[in-house]
């Protein structure tokens, strides 16, 4: 279901201005390799690929302040909420952007990033749009290029078919496939950090299923 536009949110994220990159900011060619500069520090660089409303990130950046942190959302009124939480945690080392992860070698130097993360992301159920699936290896082979070595894709999801796809395509791209769970939730992970979807379809009993890739 597609959610109804806030317009006022293209002026309430402003306030934001110091971490949030917004979609009247346009993001090129020279973020490439600057990430640290832009955080003021060198540390490992983080990006998670579709951040939502930000429960995931900003939980993550709050247990780990040594790593750096980048939230790429294409709706800007959801990351709106992210910005607020990064906001009201006081944290320093996220950085949000409004973005099409399609064109994401623009904003990334070779070998810049240490880790992704996917969750949640559209399933694209009909074959005709499996290109379009965040794990499809035509995306792997962007993540390849972006990865430092060796580098981490963490994929977690409720869809079925959709982790089985990915697991056959992190094969064909010769990816290492470590830490594979179909029922995330049963192993009571003390480290786990959930998502908004993940709390809610594992309210649903919908079981989660979770998987590391390792790009050597």
């Amino acid at each position: 279901m597609r959610l109804r536009r806030k317009p006022w949110v293209d002026e309430a994220i402003h306030e934001f201005d110091d971490f949030v990159f917004s979609k009247d900011q346009e993001i090129g060619e020279e973020k490439k390799g600057q990430w640290g500069e832009i955080f003021g520090r060198q540390a490992p660089l983080h990006v998670e690929l579709g951040t939502g409303k930000g429960d995931f990130i900003t939980q993550l950046a709050e247990r780990n302040p040594d790593i750096n942190y980048i939230g790429i959302e294409a709706q800007q009124d959801v990351l709106y909420s992210a910005a607020k939480k990064v906001a009201e945690k006081g944290l320093t080392n996220v950085r949000l952007l409004v973005f099409d992860i399609n064109n994401i070698e623009n904003i990334f130097a070779e070998g810049e990033v240490d880790r992704f993360y996917v969750n949640f992301c559209d399933p694209w159920p009909k074959k005709r749009h499996a290109k379009r699936r965040l794990t499809h290896v035509g995306f792997l082979e962007k993540y390849r290029k972006l990865l430092k070595k060796p580098g981490e894709l963490h994929f977690k999801t409720d869809n079925r078919p959709l982790f089985d796809f990915s697991l056959e395509q992190f094969e064909e791209a010769g990816l290492k496939v470590q830490d594979v769970s179909f029922d995330l939730h049963a192993e009571n992970r003390p480290d786990n950090i959930m998502t908004e979807y993940e709390r809610k379809f594992s309210g649903f009993g919908e079981k989660i299923n979770r998987c590391e890739v390792i790009f050597a």
